[in-house]
């Protein structure tokens, strides 16, 4: 699954486009709760790791300066701890509400 992405012209004259991105996506981060609120032990150790160096990877291939990858991770797993949270809070959802 691919990083959210949004393209904005670089200048009017150039007709150049950048693609940068625009966040973690929320559907990646209640994903991402999901799976480790199913995973234990070094299956939910290795699936996190996988999916922080994918975003890595990936800001990193959009052009984004390797001082700022380092804090949008950290960004991202603060917000999947906190849909985690949520999550544990709220129970399940209904199966007519899953996302």
């Amino acid at each position: 699954m691919a990083t959210e992405m949004t393209c904005r012209p670089a200048a009017q004259s150039e007709g150049v486009v950048i693609a940068f991105p625009s966040g973690t996506g929320t559907a990646n981060i209640e994903r991402c709760a999901r799976e480790l609120g199913r995973r234990h032990g070094a299956d939910a150790i290795a699936f996190w790791r996988a999916e922080c160096r994918r975003l890595a990877d990936q800001l990193l291939a959009a052009g984004m300066p390797e001082s700022d990858v380092g804090e949008r991770v950290l960004q991202f797993q603060q917000d999947v701890q906190i849909e985690l949270v949520l999550s544990h809070q709220n129970g399940p959802l209904p199966k007519s509400q899953n996302r």
